[in-house]
């Protein structure tokens, strides 16, 4: 191992083996690391806990790779948080090395970073995606919390690439109001995908 996988550190919240419960993935198992600091600031967010970056313990390039080795795991999903805030070219390199999918979830506003198999872009109203990320994404994640949402997602579905895959999913907390709406949605308008959270119906991280 070299000196720079020893040195080079990012700020860990969690990290776990389990299942993929949303979007394009959705059911595939892969091993997750979420890094702490946000500087978005969803009210909604289900993982606020992440976003002071100085409560996290920052852990090694090469104590990550070790331990998702322990595993099974063919994907790896960078999230947060907000990963970019982070260089993450460094860890993405050395997952590949090991033989590795990578993939990120981010919102998009700050400066991509990594070398990624999959990115799924979830744009927010907090902080607006940089241009740059737009044409990376390879899935547009829209989180509808109320009927403006549509509109407002399909800025960005136009702003990606054709082959960007498109999504749309609940709010948790407003689940039950707003899924009905997705659903006559994507009806009338079919380019869309409907993504649950379904590792919160069946109970796993």
């Amino acid at each position: 191992m070299t000196n720079d996988l020893m040195t080079i550190a990012l700020p860990v919240m969690e990290q776990f083996y389990t299942l993929q419960g949303e979007g394009y993935h959705q059911g595939r198992a892969a091993y997750f690391i979420r890094l702490g600091g946000c500087d978005v600031g969803c009210f909604w967010c289900d993982v606020k806990d992440s976003w002071d970056v100085t409560k996290h313990p920052l852990l090694t390039v090469g104590s990550l790779i070790a331990t998702v080795k322990q595993t099974k795991a063919e994907i790896v999903v960078i999230t947060g948080g907000e990963p970019l805030m982070h260089n993450l070219d460094a860890l993405t390199s050395e997952l590949k090395k090991a033989g590795l999918k990578t993939h990120i979830e981010t919102s998009g506003s700050s400066p991509l970073s990594g070398s990624w198999d999959w990115v799924c872009l979830s744009p927010k109203k907090f902080k607006a995606p940089l241009p740059e990320v737009l044409p990376a994404a390879n899935e547009l994640k829209v989180i509808i919390y109320n009927k403006a949402d549509f509109a407002w997602g399909e800025v960005f579905a136009a702003r990606v690439l054709p082959t960007c895959k498109l999504y749309l999913q609940p709010e948790w907390s407003k689940a039950a109001e707003i899924t009905p709406l997705i659903i006559d949605y994507i009806k009338a308008n079919p380019q869309w995908e409907l993504s649950l959270q379904i590792h919160k119906y069946i109970n796993v991280p």
